[in-house]
């Protein structure tokens, strides 16, 4: 299982990868995973990932 979004890669990131999710707006989660939106990348929480990989949450990713 890969490891990328753990402990030793994370820790070297501000705030050991940590902030607010601009799709959901939660605070204190993990943002690393970086979404295209409006020719952009934004970093976005692992369930707002899922999320928009099955479908939902676009028109909040549309919004950004």
């Amino acid at each position: 299982m890969s490891k990328a979004h753990r402990g030793a890669g994370v820790r070297e990131l501000p705030k050991s990868g940590r902030g607010e999710c601009p799709v959901c707006k939660r605070t204190g989660v993990k943002t690393l995973y970086e979404i295209e939106a409006n020719s952009k990348k934004v970093k976005i929480c692992k369930i707002c990932k899922a999320s928009i990989a099955n479908g939902k949450l676009k028109e909040q990713v549309a919004a950004l």
